[in-house]
């Protein structure tokens, strides 16, 4: 990256995501090229086993700033957490590889739009926030869930799961080392631990777009998310959080 540039480093945890991959980091290049910043776009292949990392390299090619670090499979927390602390950057994005969000929703993100936060997560909920094409019931099972997550570990936040979030280098150190889950429910893990550690979280409402082809199961995931948000909860209470 050159010096006395700010640094970015948008990291995508990637599982078998050879048919959007491309478009989407196409996108974001096409985005980030034309803004002041210097940037490097990390794809953490989580185990893909449909070509996922041959498409990311065919990339690299001719997007130089694109770089695949390849990871075993563990799951989307942990893919996230291994890219985060292998990034370089000042500023480090963590963004979903369907790209439900546009591009330019970034700068919501960064200085000077957010100037003063340690950790800035992107909500579809609230005053600003803009979800297009959901089907009604996603929307609705997706809000019990927020409820009941508010309710068991992290009151507050009015949409944990967005995959789309911004944290500082020095955030990042002092988050991720303590995450220990490698599943969905990792996001509420890391805000728990960001708030024991007195960070400044910022609720940046944003645009998403419903993409039918994602892949969580609001039906299928939630019990399971659910479980894993009782272990941190259970944690909180002990003041083990940290450990």
């Amino acid at each position: 990256m050159t010096a006395g540039r700010r640094t970015l480093s948008i990291v995508i945890p990637a599982f078998n995501e050879a048919g959007r991959i491309e478009g989407s980091l196409e996108q974001l290049t096409a985005f980030l090229d034309t803004q002041p910043w210097d940037y490097d776009i990390r794809v953490v292949d989580d185990g893909s086993t449909d070509g996922t990392a041959d498409v990311v390299t065919k990339c690299a090619s001719h997007l130089p700033r694109i770089v695949l670090q390849r990871e075993s499979h563990r799951g989307k927390g942990g893919a996230v957490k291994a890219g985060l602390l292998a990034a370089a950057g000042e500023f480090r994005f963590m963004c979903d590889a369907d790209l439900s969000m546009p591009p330019a929703e970034i700068l919501r993100f960064l200085p000077p739009q957010q100037a003063d936060c340690d950790v800035g997560i992107g909500s579809r909920e609230g005053l600003g926030a803009r979800r297009v094409g959901e089907p009604w019931r996603r929307h609705v099972i997706g809000r019990v869930l927020n409820r009941a997550i508010q309710s068991l570990a992290i009151p507050g936040i009015a949409d944990t799961q967005c995959g789309f979030k911004m944290f500082t280098a020095e955030s990042v150190a002092a988050i991720f080392p303590h995450v220990t889950l490698d599943g969905w429910a990792f996001d509420v893990e890391v805000l728990c631990i960001a708030r024991a550690k007195g960070l400044r979280i910022a609720q940046i409402p944003i645009e998403w777009h419903h993409r039918p082809e994602s892949k969580v199961s609001v039906l299928r995931d939630s019990w399971g998310m659910l479980r894993d948000v009782l272990r941190v909860r259970a944690r909180v209470r002990r003041g083990s959080i940290l450990d």
